[in-house]
């Protein structure tokens, strides 16, 4: 029922020289569909 605590957070991991690796979970299928139906031109100008 519940996620792994790595997939529904964020994460950054450390390179070394202040470059790090910085992940994000990814939007739930659901979720982005209400998006699409709520705004369905969202990348339109007027």
């Amino acid at each position: 029922m519940a996620k792994k605590a790595a997939e529904t957070v964020y994460a950054a991991q450390y390179l070394g020289c202040g470059t790090f690796i910085i992940s994000k979970p990814k939007r739930k299928k659901h979720k982005l569909r209400q998006l699409r139906l709520k705004s369905p031109n969202g990348g339109m100008r007027k």
